[in-house]
């Protein structure tokens, strides 16, 4: 038995593995109980969309007062992520396999999340496509349920029409109002941005508080 398997079998029970950054979901129908994804309390930070986790990683290092949730699809990118955190000690850093909209709508605990970072999601560049967005019409609504007051929406993307509907979107919400990204986040760069900065391609950010 393999060590990754010993580690999915100690998290069958939905119980933190401390052992493991990797956490196997219970069920899909209950929202996720964080007292046992975390050893400790702290505020909540998720990335939907984490990719190979360069960003969660870093920035789970830099603050290990913050509890920090990776969600991804692919479960290969979602190794990858378990196996930098595991590398670097990180015991405030969870990752979650599943669909980020589905976690968002379903799964995230009402008022519980302190920040959500949103990083260079798949723009689905062609119109018929639009539709799959992560950052839609019903974005900004259901992002509020999980956010606790004040909490914060970190966009960035390479896509500058994608961009256009992202603060599209966020523009007629009463519920939020744009704030400035860090100049420590802005500086936390993820695997994408390291290569469209070498290639000289923007990011394009944009940020939000609940208030």
């Amino acid at each position: 038995m393999t060590t990754e398997t010993q580690h999915h079998k100690a998290n069958s029970t939905g119980k933190v593995d401390l052992l493991s950054p990797l956490y196997e979901l219970p069920s899909i129908l209950e929202r996720l109980d964080l007292a046992q994804l975390f050893s400790k309390k702290g505020p909540l930070e998720v990335e939907l969309g984490s990719g190979d986790g360069s960003f969660l990683v870093a920035y789970a290092k830099q603050n290990p007062e913050r509890n920090f949730l990776g969600v991804e699809r692919l479960l290969g990118r979602i190794r990858k992520t378990a196996r930098k955190s595991v590398r670097a000690g990180l015991m405030n850093l969870r990752c979650i396999r599943i669909e980020s909209a589905y976690l968002l709508e379903f799964l995230l605990p009402r008022n519980s999340v302190s920040a959500l970072h949103i990083y260079f999601p798949d723009p689905w560049p062609k119109r018929k496509h639009h539709r799959h967005r992560l950052i839609n019409e019903r974005f900004p609504a259901l992002a509020s349920q999980a956010l606790v007051p004040a909490g914060r929406i970190y966009l960035r993307t390479d896509h500058p029409e994608y961009h256009a509907q992202m603060l599209e979107v966020f523009r007629p919400s009463a519920l939020y109002r744009p704030v400035d990204t860090p100049p420590d986040l802005q500086e936390t760069l993820t695997d994408f941005e390291r290569g469209f900065q070498s290639r000289d391609i923007a990011t394009l950010r944009a940020a939000y508080e609940l208030v």
